[in-house]
């Protein structure tokens, strides 16, 4: 007989339901097979699923994309705490998840609107590296510089030139990246440092529509540029997101709201 299981939608980064970034959180008991947490991401067909299961004092938290298992992702991690806060009634102001990039951290933020978490993530700072002919041919346009480290972020001149790339996503497939990253400095007056698209067809999601661990390579990268540790960023996709970086030594803290948008139950 099947099982049944508690399944939330959260979008993350987002002010309300219909923007940010959905993950779908399965709180569990202990861990299913990873065939079966493969089979749950790809039913559900969002960029990310997050399983956690209680560990010590913390959770051990996990995230599947429709393809494959990832090692870091913000905004599913976002969403997780926020069931576990909103919905699941942890009381605590600071949860613990140990993952495959290490401890990750959460905490309520004292704001006036309430519902702001902190994300507690590594910093990748990334390295330089040769602009080939794959890059201009999947973003669509030619960057000024190229970046990398688990992801690659492609620094384009303008804002406006980030918002209107039109890329040949079969393109990124031919590059050895889990996150292409798109991102130029936010225009005067904008109210945003930076922005970013990022796109990951190998991992089964054509556009991201906000990233959280892309802010991970961002974050340090623009900090240096800038001359801030703390950075108001947009993500420009489609549904759009805000989120508030800051880097402190070899962490990034980055902040965001989630709004639940499903309760139901799956039976595996």
């Amino acid at each position: 007989m099947p099982t049944a299981h508690p399944l939330y939608q959260v979008d993350a980064f987002a002010e309300g339901v219909f923007s940010g970034n959905p993950a779908a959180v399965v709180p569990l008991d202990a861990w299913l097979p990873d065939a079966t947490l493969a089979a749950i991401a790809a039913e559900n067909n969002l960029s990310e699923t997050a399983f956690f299961v209680p560990k010590g004092d913390g959770f051990h938290l996990r995230w599947f994309t429709p393809t494959f298992e990832i090692d870091l992702c913000g905004h599913a991690t976002l969403a997780a705490a926020h069931v576990l806060f909103e919905e699941l009634g942890f009381a605590g102001e600071r949860l613990r998840f140990e993952s495959r990039s290490g401890p990750l951290f959460v905490e309520r933020a004292a704001d006036q609107n309430g519902g702001l978490l902190v994300l507690d993530f590594p910093s990748w700072p990334p390295r330089p590296v040769e602009i080939s002919g794959v890059m201009v041919r999947a973003f669509g346009a030619t960057p000024l510089e190229a970046l990398a480290g688990r992801d690659l972020l492609c620094v384009f001149p303008d804002e406006d030139t980030v918002r209107n790339l039109v890329p040949n996503l079969a393109a990124f497939h031919e590059l050895p990246y889990v996150c292409n990253i798109a991102s130029a400095q936010g225009r005067p007056g904008g109210g945003y440092d930076f922005v970013s698209r990022v796109f990951c067809p190998e991992a089964g999601i054509p556009e991201d529509p906000v990233t959280g661990s892309a802010h991970s390579l961002l974050a340090p990268f623009w900090a240096v540029r800038l001359g801030k540790p703390r950075l108001e960023a947009f993500q420009a996709s489609k549904r759009g997101g805000r989120l508030s970086c800051e880097l402190k030594g070899d962490r990034v803290r980055i902040s965001g709201r989630a709004a639940l948008y499903l309760r139901g139950t799956i039976f595996v």
